[in-house]
């Protein structure tokens, strides 16, 4: 396993990946993970509130995300699981159509291209063949002189038991399509443990299918930086798809319909919480003399201010218009979309 900050913060240097990283990003990444776990638990209250109907909790899995976040290259087009909340904000999409997506009223809200990040599946493992379909695409790009890019694909433990993902790997590697899987291994894909799964490490299934693969603590934000920001390189620069597992847990529950302690014990969580993503990263910066106690109050007092703003946009929340919802299915909407659409219209002005 790749691991260069240790869960007491001290860092030791990896020899095939570097991490590259210089304060400012890592100073930034802490501000994400603490922003990200924030939005987390608003998102939690708010649906323990009546005010959206479903919130997966991403609690201890921040580092996945933030790692991400300082490896993406410009071009690069994410394809999340449903429990990517904090990537997607730091990538520019809004609380509001976030939330939107919780409380039904928006399937995908933003602009997928704009943000390049791409909508929720909630079909598990299902976005893994989009992921490589729209990396196929890119290399077609490239081929009439567009610009290298990388896609990178998330998807849980869980997800590696469904038919979708495992034909995913094969045409990516068939294809050599310019796609990089991130398994979130978050140890329970919803009550089972991914040791009644697999009965090998998850990264070893990724080369049976031929695909390089690498195993990194996924509570390392440095390291999940630097595999990842070496993973998208390989693939940007056409030597084709990459597996990376990501040895995390998932502190909280499945989604809010979940009970945790139906299937797993305290101790286990106790033995997971020593190993804090968030309190791995603020010591190193701590002890380096790079943030201080006073940079510590201003971050949580911008917390504190980024709470209520999620609080508030659960009301901002616009209220959609059905048929538009139809406008976004094709490129072009063929005849029986805009019939479709008619009829929806129609039945709302007699109702």
């Amino acid at each position: 396993m790749v691991r260069i900050l240790d869960e007491h913060g001290h860092l030791t240097p990896h020899p095939n990946f570097p991490a590259g990283l210089g304060d400012d990003d890592l100073v930034k990444a802490l501000e994400m993970m603490v922003m990200t776990r924030r939005l987390d638990v608003e998102g939690t209250a708010l649906q323990r509130h009546g005010e959206l109907g479903l919130w997966p909790p991403l609690l201890g899995q921040e580092a996945t995300q933030a790692g991400a976040w300082l490896a993406l290259g410009d071009d690069d087009q994410v394809f999340p699981t449903y429990r990517e909340q904090g990537l997607a904000h730091a990538m520019g999409v809004s609380v509001v159509d976030i939330l939107g997506a919780w409380n039904g009223t928006a399937h995908c809200g933003w602009d997928t291209v704009a943000t390049h990040f791409s909508a929720y599946p909630v079909m598990i493992g299902s976005g893994t063949l989009h992921a490589v379909g729209y990396a196929m695409g890119v290399q077609r790009d490239v081929e009439a002189g567009g610009t290298p890019a990388a896609v990178l694909d998330f998807h849980g433990d869980g997800a590696m038991s469904e038919g979708d993902t495992n034909e995913a790997y094969v045409f990516a590697a068939s294809m050599n399509a310019p796609v990089v899987f991130v398994c979130v291994n978050n140890q329970w894909a919803i009550s089972e443990p991914t040791s009644v799964q697999s009965p090998t490490s998850l990264f070893r299934r990724g080369l049976g299918f031929g695909i390089p693969a690498v195993q990194v603590d996924g509570n390392d934000v440095i390291a999940m930086a630097a595999v990842l920001r070496s993973a998208l390189e390989h693939a940007r620069s056409g030597q084709g798809p990459v597996f990376v597992e990501a040895w995390t847990y998932r502190m909280g529950a499945h989604t809010t319909t979940d009970d945790p302690t139906r299937y797993r014990t305290a101790e286990e969580e106790s033995t997971w919480d020593k190993s804090d993503p968030i309190i791995r990263l603020r010591t190193y910066l701590q002890d380096r003399g790079v943030i201080d106690q006073a940079w510590l109050d201003d971050l949580a007092e911008r917390e504190e201010a980024f709470g209520a703003e999620v609080r508030a946009a659960a009301h901002q929340a616009r209220v959609p218009v059905m048929a538009d919802l139809m406008s976004d299915v094709y490129v072009e909407p063929t005849p029986d979309v805009l019939a479709e659409a008619e009829d929806i219209a129609s039945w709302q002005e007699d109702k």
